[in-house]
């Protein structure tokens, strides 16, 4: 093939490229915009409880933790949204592992979130994973350059238990969503652990949250939430972990995390990641 001929097409398969990202960028960012009016649509703010919240009841730990985390009096919102970025493995077979960026959106009365991740596979390529909670429904969604589908699931009953676990792991970041007022029951362990039990849309997860000496949450830990393992849902112990406390907007939050799977040949470290950006500076950014 003469070199002119060759220079055309690269440049054709070039432009196509280019367009298929285009239109994958809209129509992820039309498909967000409206996961986006679903969650938000039945968000309602609740302050009555918030100015009255009160410590004395609950396990030592806990109340150690929101004494420690609320540097001002709690304050509700109807949305929060943080910009993560940070590494997956998707592979527990391999130690390679992808960048993402992640635009995580929340919300307390109901509880409900929307993580919209890109995952850099290889250059000029990328996977879109959307995982959600909403009216205690989960779902998942991954795309090829945000426009061709790789699977889908939504409405299962391990997959709906599975995302309410994941937001009661993650309320770490928005420590109103833990507190009493939230609908969150706790049960102390020892002077280091509790459990956190939530109940939403006839959902019910339980999940141990572990604490250092200074009212820090530094990991989370369960037995009971299901994965999805080639294709099928399979319970294995779950865990993350915590660190880097920082204060934001009066409470003080861990910006750094890693969760994973305990599983048959060992432990598998599935994400980490970090909060760069909060609030509606957040949006639009991955």
């Amino acid at each position: 093939m003469p070199w002119t001929e060759l220079a055309v097409l690269v440049f054709l398969v070039a432009i196509l490229v280019v367009a298929l990202l285009v239109i994958g960028k809209r129509r992820m960012l039309h498909a967000t915009r409206a996961e986006l009016e679903r969650l938000s649509a039945g968000a309602a703010i609740d302050l009555s409880s918030m100015h009255q919240v009160s410590f004395a009841d609950l396990p030592d730990p806990v109340a150690r933790y929101f004494r420690h985390v609320f540097v001002a009096p709690p304050q509700a919102a109807a949305t929060r949204r943080y910009f993560q970025r940070g590494e997956l493995r998707v592979d527990p077979k391999t130690k390679r592992w992808s960048r993402f960026t992640a635009l995580y959106t929340v919300t307390e009365n109901p509880p409900g979130f929307i993580w919209d991740a890109r995952i850099e596979m290889a250059p000029l390529l990328h996977v879109r994973v959307r995982d959600s909670l909403i009216d205690g429904v989960g779902a998942g969604e991954v795309s090829l350059l945000s426009m061709i589908p790789l699977g889908r699931d939504r409405d299962v009953p391990e997959l709906n238990t599975g995302a309410l676990f994941r937001y009661l792991a993650e309320a770490v970041w928005h420590p109103t969503a833990l507190l009493p007022e939230a609908g969150v029951s706790w049960q102390s362990v020892d002077d280091d652990r509790a459990v956190a039990t939530l109940t939403v849309s006839g959902l019910s997860v339980s999940l141990e949250f572990r604490f250092n000496d200074i009212g820090e949450v530094v990991g989370i830990y369960t037995e009971d939430r299901f994965g999805r393992f080639d294709g099928k849902y399979i319970r294995y112990p779950w865990e993350g972990h915590f660190s880097d406390y920082r204060e934001h907007d009066g409470v003080r939050i861990p910006f750094k995390g890693e969760v994973g799977w305990h599983l048959p040949d060992g432990w598998w470290l599935f994400w980490k990641g970090e909060i760069v950006d909060s609030g509606m500076g957040a949006i639009g950014r991955c």
